[in-house]
């Protein structure tokens, strides 16, 4: 998901002239945004050949990268921001580059996919895989291999000592703060490392 809206909710929480890296940036339309409105700088990572070209055709410098193979080409907090939009349902490492996430930035923009959302309960209750917006395969053929819920993602948070600095919920057009882990269909995540706290 990388629509209008959602790239004004990232860049409200993204400080002006940030230098980003993110993580499965797809044709680079969120970091050409970043870059042309919001003053910022920094590098993509991206797998797919057609995309990388997109990038490159946008005039957004991209790494080609298996994000399976972890975050080792970067120093620690080397960019001010790591954006994770709907990156980490696909990884099979999704713990390990949650953490990588904030030892190479101050700051971690997650989104994923709410499977708390309460269609999605609805679907399952009626014994079908939920279909929508933000979950469009059949299960036979989607790219998912985790599906997790706004409150499993705040136990993985805590778990992994991170600060939770913002927290709230997409559906259609609106910012979701009440009940977010049902009436969201999206769920965002700003974070910080409880070590940045105390520093």
């Amino acid at each position: 998901m990388t629509g209008k809206l959602l790239a004004q909710t990232i860049a409200k929480l993204v400080p002006y002239g940030s230098r980003v890296l993110d993580l499965g940036c797809g044709d680079g339309t969120l970091l050409d945004f970043l870059q042309s409105e919001h003053g910022c700088s920094g590098y993509g990572v991206e797998i797919d050949d057609a995309n990388v070209a997109a990038c490159v055709k946008r005039g957004v410098q991209v790494i080609q990268l298996n994000l399976e193979q972890g975050l080792r080409l970067f120093e620690d907090q080397s960019f001010d921001v790591v954006l994770q939009i709907d990156t980490l349902q696909h990884l099979r490492n999704a713990e390990t580059m949650l953490q990588e996430t904030l030892r190479v930035a101050h700051m971690g923009i997650i989104t994923f996919p709410n499977f708390g959302h309460w269609f999605n309960r609805w679907s399952v209750l009626c014994g079908r895989m939920p279909v929508t917006p933000q979950l469009p395969y059949e299960w036979y053929d989607t790219p998912n291999i985790r599906v997790g819920t706004f409150a499993d993602f705040q136990a993985l948070a805590l778990k992994n000592h991170l600060h939770i600095k913002d927290a709230f919920g997409l559906d259609g057009e609106k910012n979701v703060r009440f009940w977010p882990n049902a009436l969201a269909a999206t769920a965002v995540f700003q974070l910080t490392s409880e070590s940045q706290l105390t520093a």
